[in-house]
């Protein structure tokens, strides 16, 4: 067990979205950890000031209404930054996520909160680098045994066959047909409008989620620079898919989502 030396602070953040500069908190939690092993909460709904994409509410759940009467982020600042104090930071997928999203809410109402010192630790970071995802990897985790011969053809192509019904094995809840299956893999995130994710479902309408237009919408995008869109349905990095996506807002016609989505 890892003796700390001061608090330790695990957080979660839910918003608005994924953009640190357009984006807003709706809900903060943090779990702080002392050297004692005392643990305190400090957990809030924040109102955003800005309408909950439903594509948001659908994976947090949290709607306008639930966060109507709530403190908006200004006023929790100073309480997140009392509960924090010198204590070290950690978290799932903080580094890409959490932790830029607090600093620009913090900046936004006057506030900083310094890194300088403070140790960040990433539970996703050291889940990815741990975890291997090999098919050796996945032999002995599936058919609990070690794989002879690795990187050989046949013995690759006849575990990968052994691993693929120790999967049918141990997840019941997959498909019952090739058909089924199949799809369940070439499956698309229902967040994304292409494949890529280069755009993204925002309100029923598709958004940028890269560039210097993140957050905009293809349409607003189509209307503010329509020569952006040009540059991007030809650019050598552009697949098919978004390629004939530009082709088609340029003529008027936009991405609508599924009903499911």
């Amino acid at each position: 067990m890892i003796a700390l030396e001061r608090p330790l602070v695990f957080f979660d953040l839910e918003a608005t979205g994924v953009s640190p500069e357009k984006d807003r908190i709706v809900d903060i939690a943090l779990v702080k950890r002392h050297p004692d092993g005392r643990e305190e909460v400090f957990s809030a709904l924040v109102n955003p000031g800005m309408p909950i994409p439903r594509e948001a509410v659908a994976v947090h759940h949290i709607d306008d209404g639930m966060v109507a009467g709530a403190p908006r982020f200004s006023e929790v600042a100073p309480r997140v930054l009392e509960f924090i104090g010198d204590a070290d930071l950690g978290g799932f997928n903080i580094m890409r996520f959490d932790v830029p999203l607090l600093q620009a809410e913090l900046a936004r109402c006057g506030h900083a909160l310094a890194l300088e010192g403070r140790r960040l630790v990433d539970s996703q970071v050291i889940y990815h680098r741990m975890e291997r995802r090999t098919l050796s990897a996945a032999y002995q985790f599936y058919c609990g045994k070690p794989l002879a011969d690795a990187h050989r053809a046949e013995p690759d192509a006849r575990a990968s066959l052994e691993v693929f019904f120790g999967q049918l094995t141990r997840y019941p809840e997959l498909p019952a047909t090739m058909e089924g299956v199949a799809a369940f893999c070439s499956a698309k995130d229902p967040g994304k409008v292409d494949a890529e994710g280069k755009l993204v479902w925002r309100n029923g309408e598709a958004a940028f989620n890269f560039g210097k237009y993140r957050t905009l919408t293809l349409r607003e995008v189509v209307a503010k620079e329509r020569g952006y869109v040009e540059w991007l349905k030809r650019a050598e990095r552009t697949t098919p898919e978004l390629a004939r996506i530009c082709e088609e807002a340029l003529s008027g016609r936009f991405p609508q989502p599924k009903a499911s989505a």
